[in-house]
């Protein structure tokens, strides 16, 4: 009897290896859950899709926008794997996560192609989305005339932070500004408004006019080389260190060739 035992026992584990070796059997691919950024939207979904090619689909990826603080209370609170901020850390976000860069971007003053302004200095744009100058006819180089409108990101964004702490500090953005809640809308409020003002990321410049700062054009050349003095950080935020599916995707954005190359076609790759 105890042979039989045995014999039967061996079986029944043989058969189980050999079912978890089956080529057939699928096997559950992890899912990275991500949230925030608009900014950073773009880039995630072009790294990702990069990674599924490299990797043979080895991992599902689910993004969803909304602004970069409502990305890392997401992760904070564990409600997704990963968030993207377009902004640095503040002292007042939540303990235990982690700030993980990815890449560089340039945020650009634009304004509509019918006033292309050549140039403006720091003073010139603190002066303009404070709302002290409210009128075209007093910005050098305008070919407007009639009140400034002003058009800026939502609190939650981390555009409108990277903006107020590169550009503005110590100056606050004028309060009268329309404020929206992507980079596309502002891009669609520049196309259409003649006299509209505002900041975009590099990678959204489409019929609008973009204006060089402080004598450098906001361009990717100028990025890249650091000439260009309003870039930003591009992060992935984990909580904690980042682990398993994800650490593997962020070493990949980080270190592969493919990955540097996605990165590099509207965006700073990581250095």
């Amino acid at each position: 009897m105890k042979n039989s035992k045995g014999s039967v026992l061996g079986l029944f584990l043989i058969a189980c290896l050999a079912l978890v070796a089956l080529p057939g059997v699928a096997q559950a691919k992890p899912t990275i859950t991500i949230s925030g950024s608009t900014t950073v939207a773009p880039l995630a979904t072009q790294l990702a899709k990069g990674y599924i090619k490299s990797c043979k689909s080895c991992v599902k990826f689910k993004i969803l926008q909304g602004g970069s603080d409502i990305g890392v209370a997401d992760v904070a609170r564990g409600r997704v794997t990963l968030g993207m901020s377009s902004r640095i850390p503040k002292p007042s976000d939540p303990g235990g996560i982690v700030f993980n860069e990815i890449a560089k971007d340039a945020l650009c003053i634009a304004t509509h192609p019918s006033n292309p302004i050549a140039n403006m200095t720091q003073e010139q744009v603190q002066n303009v989305f404070s709302g002290d100058v409210r009128n075209w006819n007093l910005v050098p180089g305008s070919s407007k005339s009639g009140t400034i409108n002003v058009v800026v990101r939502t609190a939650a964004s981390g555009t409108q932070d990277a903006f107020d702490k590169i550009f503005m500090a110590p100056k606050k953005t004028f309060s009268g500004a329309t404020a929206k809640a992507s980079n596309g809308l502002i891009e669609q409020q520049l196309e259409r408004d003649p006299l509209a003002i505002g900041y975009l990321s590099l990678a959204f410049q489409k019929g609008v006019h973009i204006v060089s700062y402080k004598g450098v054009p906001c361009n990717l050349r100028a990025a890249k080389s650091g000439q260009y003095p309003g870039t930003r950080p591009l992060f992935l935020v984990s909580r904690g260190a980042p682990t398993g599916a994800a650490a593997k995707w962020i070493r990949w954005i980080r270190n592969n060739p493919r990955a540097l190359q996605i990165a590099a076609t509207s965006w700073v790759p990581f250095k």
